[in-house]
């Protein structure tokens, strides 16, 4: 993949929905086709529960048709772990250019509303087991997981939670960031809603992230909110060291006011992934260098 992924213009109404392998446990379709009108729904929304591979590609070409039945069968036997979301490049072009795909069959993970990993062409069934493992290992606890079906005998959940996630679900990002917030002001440190706050507030800033946002930023060093932006856009493009690194930089040299935006943003961002990444560490010991 190349540049930052602009999702802006792919939030659209919901198509109705084609045939598709029915769900599995939790309720969760293993495998269904994606255009551009249900990608937020399918794709962005879908991969704050579970990671969502995406597998562009088109019928006409053999080796699309050949992963993608590995992926089916990979996806049916993960038992709604993660989703398998399949794009035709020929009705759906705008989803394969904001991704940067330059050649199919391409296939990339999405995991919180951001794309965490890709690969282009074939590989082996062995390799796409360690990918798809290397995937699920990386964004283990980052994610709610598949909502599970009631059982007899369990105790109902949440109602304020399933009204933040049916919100979610129906495509009201900011009401159902709303409702989360709601019940941090009932109960601060609520561990489920504080992870939803933090994604969901990623995924609405990457909507509206500008083509330009890295460019914009270099050129104006001093405006803490283009470089705000550019760190968003860096971390779309799957450069977590280039975004941590670029706020770290206005904790280092920006003004008391600029310093404390960009350490608040910056903790938010670290707060998407694991603790023990690698990423996060370099981004810690290089934000107590700035501030001490």
């Amino acid at each position: 993949m190349s540049g930052a992924v602009d999702l802006a213009g792919l939030a659209q109404p919901q198509r109705p929905p084609q045939e598709q392998p029915p769900a599995g446990p939790g309720g969760v379709r293993p495998v269904v086709a994606v255009g551009e009108a249900d990608f937020e729904a399918e794709v962005l929304q879908r991969s704050m529960q579970v990671p969502v591979v995406v597998s562009i590609g088109a019928a006409e070409y053999p080796q699309s048709v050949q992963l993608d039945a590995t992926l089916e069968q990979a996806a049916v036997a993960a038992a709604g772990r993660w989703v398998l979301a399949t794009v035709d490049i020929r009705s759906a072009p705008r989803i394969a250019q904001a991704f940067g795909v330059q050649s199919v069959p391409t296939v990339l993970a999405v995991a919180a509303g951001r794309p965490v990993d890709a690969f282009a062409g074939m590989i082996s069934e062995a390799e796409l087991d360690q990918w798809i493992s290397g995937i699920l290992d990386a964004t283990a606890g980052q994610l709610s997981g598949p909502r599970p079906a009631a059982e007899e005998g369990e105790p109902a959940r949440d109602p304020r939670l399933v009204a933040a996630e049916e919100l979610m679900d129906a495509g009201d990002l900011p009401g159902s960031i709303e409702a989360y917030e709601q019940i941090l002001a009932d109960e601060p440190g609520h561990g489920e809603a504080t992870a939803a706050v933090r994604q969901l507030r990623f995924l609405v800033r990457a909507q509206e992230v500008p083509e330009d946002a890295v460019a914009a930023a270099d050129a104006a060093p001093g405006e803490v909110d283009k470089q705000l932006r550019a760190a968003d856009a860096e971390l779309l493009a799957q450069q977590p060291d280039a975004a941590f690194g670029r706020l770290i930089a206005v904790v280092r040299t920006g003004t008391p006011e600029a310093k404390a935006t960009a350490r608040t943003r910056l903790l938010e961002l670290l707060d998407l992934f694991d603790p023990a990444d690698e990423h996060v560490i370099r981004a810690r010991r290089g934000l107590a260098n700035a501030l001490y």
